[in-house]
């Protein structure tokens, strides 16, 4: 079935449509939505067929470190764990474009982890994430819409016309920016910044 495309509001997303997402998510479904950065893939937490379709989108193993987004940073303590040096740091800069590397606890779901002792996670400073969050009430699988080995999709149209048949919901808010989340590793001694994307990296310290 081909993917549905519906153009959402950044600043006042329509009510029907975060729960049509929400109900596609709630049915083993894959969406495409707006973050604070690039758009996403999304799929519920908890669902292990749609997260399997999501690791048949990106062509990789469920080895491979993939994120989920959170509401906030009293959500994240649910699923990792925060020395107080990282809880200042991001208390700072979220929400907002950073993924976070954290230690993974024993609540978040073993496909999503296998031998891994570690998970990524965000706090999106986007209306539409958090609007999402609040009416599936956990947090949502969320990964880059793949364009070849370094880029990522940030046309709705073009996501529909690559992966028409793998997605069931785009939720389209024009063409987005390409410049995805900094990464940010706190499982170590010290943070170590992997990828400088869109978040400021002077505001770490």
């Amino acid at each position: 079935m081909a993917a549905e495309i519906q153009h959402i509001f950044l600043d006042n997303p329509q009510t029907r449509l975060v729960s049509q997402a929400v109900n596609i998510l709630q049915n083993d479904g894959v969406i495409v939505y707006p973050t604070d950065t690039i758009y996403g893939l999304g799929a519920d937490l908890f669902n292990k067929n749609a997260m399997t379709r999501i690791f048949r989108i990106k062509k990789t193993s469920n080895h491979k470190l993939l994120s989920f987004i959170c509401p906030d940073l009293k959500d994240i303590s649910n699923w990792a764990i925060l020395t107080d040096d990282a809880y200042k740091v991001m208390r700072r800069i979220t929400p907002g474009p950073y993924t976070f590397i954290l230690r993974a606890s024993k609540q978040v779901p073993k496909i999503l982890l296998q031998k891994r002792k570690t998970v990524g996670i965000r706090i999106p400073d986007s209306i539409v994430a958090q609007n999402l969050l609040k009416e599936l009430g956990r947090p949502l699988l969320s990964t880059s819409v793949p364009q070849g080995e370094d880029g990522y999709y940030t046309n709705p149209q073009e996501i529909a016309e690559k992966y028409n048949n793998d997605i069931d919901l785009i939720l389209d808010a024009g063409v987005m920016f390409n410049q995805p989340s900094t990464i940010i590793d706190f499982s170590g001694d010290e943070p170590v910044v992997i990828r400088e994307g869109a978040g400021d990296i002077d505001a770490l310290y």
